[in-house]
């Protein structure tokens, strides 16, 4: 009988976790099953523990119960506590929960390996304070850039993810406050507008020369922020699929000790998605 794995959200029934992790069992002969579970917006716990009772072996975590799984893990990978949040669950022998959170290995490993983009001694723009950037800065952090600068529209919420990024030089900034006089080197989106193909407002001459652009969001190669990177010189504007196979590759390690190659995952996912 394969061992049972399973992606746990509400709503789920977009995800493309199933997907990728099939690819991923059929790459490197993992005998596996991978599920699509809601679960109840007031029932996560719940479902998550009738799941493991039952045999389960791991879940992946997506909105919005990453904070809950963070709650409901017996202990955590560093990671996991600095993100405040997990979005992988790893059953241990002795039943215990191990939380995880593959998101910001998965952006920076998109980056590095898909797109060769340098964030070593490069000044890095993160736009959105919220609970997905909150994931991603440790690992960017990791990368020693020479200043990473977080822009939210709400200047406090900014300011408060400052202490996650102890040992670079960081600024927070409202939108309002962003100007053209430092251009960056890389701009991420991590805004919940990009999840619906929005931007936040920006100014002009905000990237440098052979800048990049990355947004956490995946879909259809058209949206707001990046016809805007475009427009504005961007060398390379980047979705967020490569990044979403890329922390599924981490969780699939995670469980089963094998890593997958992720190039021909992504390429087959972006023809899928057209």
């Amino acid at each position: 009988m394969p061992d049972h794995y399973a992606v746990v959200g509400n709503p789920v029934a977009h995800s493309q976790s199933p997907r990728i992790h099939a690819l991923f069992a059929e790459q490197t002969g993992e005998d596996i099953r991978y599920d699509r579970l809601e679960a109840p917006l007031e029932g996560f716990a719940d479902r998550v523990r009738t799941f493991f009772d039952q045999g389960g072996h791991g879940l992946n975590v997506t909105v919005p119960f990453k904070q809950e799984a963070w709650q409901l893990a017996d202990f955590r990978t560093p990671r996991a506590e600095h993100a405040g949040a997990v979005n992988t669950l790893i059953r241990h022998a002795d039943g215990r929960l191990e939380g995880d959170n593959t998101d910001g290995v998965g952006l920076v490993r998109d980056l590095i390996n898909n797109h060769d983009v340098l964030i070593r001694g490069r000044r890095v723009l993160i736009l959105g304070a919220g609970g997905a950037v909150r994931g991603i800065l440790l690992p960017l952090v990791e990368q020693a850039p020479l200043e990473l600068v977080i822009a939210n529209r709400t200047l406090s919420r900014a300011e408060g993810l400052l202490p996650l990024c102890h040992g670079v030089t960081r600024d927070a900034l409202a939108f309002d406050d962003l100007a053209a006089e430092h251009p960056f080197d890389l701009v991420i989106n991590g805004t919940s507008a990009g999840l619906d193909g929005g931007m936040p407002p920006l100014p002009d001459g905000l990237l440098s020369a052979d800048a990049a652009v990355q947004e956490m969001a995946y879909g259809a190669d058209g949206s707001a922020f990046r016809d805007w990177a475009r427009d504005q010189g961007a060398s390379r504007t980047i979705d967020g699929l490569g990044m979403l196979v890329e922390q599924a590759a981490e969780s699939f390690f995670l469980w089963r000790g094998v890593r997958p190659r992720t190039a021909p995952v992504i390429e087959e996912l972006r023809a899928d998605l057209g």
